[in-house]
């Protein structure tokens, strides 16, 4: 079976056109600042080197996931335009709020800023509109991969609406085989059929097709032997398309073990450049907000410590990255501090609330020490919200997933927390609720949505809602 494999290829071509697509953008703000900087006379140091780099991590997330990438062919200047924009916007967003937050911006010359802020987007519509003609034109030459699918099923049907969509990886899928006859298509579907599968191998050679994806169940395996040996006299790339979605997949991914190929079903979202990018923002803004709230923290523990006896800080055991117990900070706000088999979450006028602790608990503000742990790299600002220990050993048994939520560090705050799931949890249908919002978060990550949660979070905390 492997020597009839081995002329299957991994989409990593793909992949390649496909970023370098997303690229373009940044590549264009990060040039134009530098443009700027020259025109102006402002000195260029490492300052602009580290905007650069936050500029590209923000923009790269926002315009690869922008409006530009499924422009028609006859989209008109306003629809770049207005895509630029608003995309452009968003990015400005983020960096006057860091800029704002950590007196960043005030190493920069005005005029630097403003003109980079006002020219970029000319750019980057230029960019985008040459970049999508000059694409539909190697198509109209010619220059695009033919492509076949095999198997008219969902997989299949998305994968040709993603090419259709995508005009970038400059394919095109000519056309289905499938042994099925139309009335066992899917419903609503009505893909022509080139043949069957016995079919294709005479197709791929009289038409010089360069790409054939295969989509068929492992229960095929016989007749997908069989035509992998008759497509070895033809010149196509091959790829096999596996039937992932029966799975409830988290940062699904093709990767290699001593290069021996494996598809990832389940996997932290935290890995190489995303586990940098991660740690060094926890670290860069955790080490600005505590340094900002110092004083504040100092007041909160004076403040706890003459409220009540006990001590300031409160400790309790939680679960951490790969389900290893972390010991986790807090202002304390009961009279007791229960870490043990039992323990009970707080609710609406609960007597063990001191009168200082009920004001911490709704602001949030007893959740401050927490960014000691993330320097710690116990926990992340955003991420799953942490359980005590005895609330994990009782939901992981009654919720499915519940401990794949342990997969990256615990946040302060988390995409749960921002819709609506903060504080109490009386119910098993809330935790259920939560703990979607935590998969959820796993599957979406990127650093915009962290700065995203990080903003609503403060909306939240003001709200005062579900917290006691």
């Amino acid at each position: 079976m492997n020597s009839k494999l081995s002329h299957i290829q991994t989409p990593n071509d793909m992949h390649a056109r496909s970023w370098g697509m997303r690229l373009i953008e940044p590549v264009v703000a990060i040039v134009m600042l530098y443009l700027v900087a020259l025109a102006t006379g402002d000195e260029i140091t490492g300052n602009h080197a580290v905007l650069a780099i936050i500029t590209f991590f923000i923009s790269s997330t926002l315009f690869g996931f922008g409006e530009q990438r499924h422009m028609p062919r006859d989209a008109t200047f306003w629809d770049f335009t207005k895509a630029a924009l608003l995309n452009w916007m968003i990015v400005i967003g983020f960096l006057l709020l860091l800029g704002y937050l950590t007196g960043f911006f005030s190493l920069f010359a005005m005029e630097t800023l403003v003109l980079w802020f006002a020219l970029t987007p000319v750019a980057l519509v230029g960019s985008q509109i040459a970049a999508h003609r000059i694409s539909y034109s190697l198509r109209k030459s010619g220059l695009v991969r033919s492509v076949l699918i095999v198997g008219v099923n969902d997989v299949a049907l998305k994968l040709a609406q993603r090419i259709e969509e995508h005009p970038g990886l400059l394919m095109h899928v000519e056309g289905f085989f499938d042994d099925r006859d139309l009335s066992r298509q899917p419903e609503g579907t009505r893909i022509p059929l080139l043949g069957s599968m016995n079919d294709l191998p005479g197709y791929a050679r009289a038409h010089n097709i360069s790409t054939i994806f295969i989509s068929q169940p492992m229960s095929a395996q016989p007749r997908i032997r069989k035509l992998l040996d008759e497509l070895q006299d033809t010149t196509a790339s091959i790829y096999f398309l596996p039937d992932l979605y029966v799975f409830d997949l988290i940062q699904a991914r093709f990767d290699s073990v001593a290069g021996v190929p494996v598809v990832a079903i389940c996997e932290t979202p935290f890995t190489g450049m995303n586990n940098m990018v991660k740690r060094v923002s926890d670290v860069v803004l955790g080490t600005l907000i505590l340094i900002m709230l110092l004083p504040v923290m100092l007041a909160i523990a004076i403040a706890v410590k003459l409220g009540s006896p006990g001590p300031a800080i409160f400790k309790q055991r939680r679960y951490g990255l790969y389900g290893e117990e972390i010991i986790v900070y807090k202002f304390r706000s009961m009279t007791v501090a229960e870490d043990g088999a039992q323990v009970t979450q707080a609710t609406r006028n609960d007597k063990r609330v001191t009168r200082i602790g009920a004001f911490l608990r709704r602001s949030s503000l007893d959740e401050l020490p927490q960014f000691i742990n993330v320097l710690q790299g116990r926990m992340s600002i955003v991420g799953p919200r942490p359980h005590a220990v005895a609330h994990n050993e009782l939901y992981r048994k009654q919720i499915k997933g519940y401990m794949l939520r342990h997969k990256v560090r615990p946040g302060i705050t988390g995409w749960a927390q921002v819709n609506g799931f903060r504080g109490e949890t009386e119910t098993l249908e809330k935790m259920e609720a939560r703990i979607a919002y935590d998969l959820d978060y796993l599957r979406r990550w990127s650093l915009l949505l962290d700065l995203w949660i990080i903003v609503r979070t403060v909306k939240v905390a003001l709200q005062r809602d579900n917290a006691y």
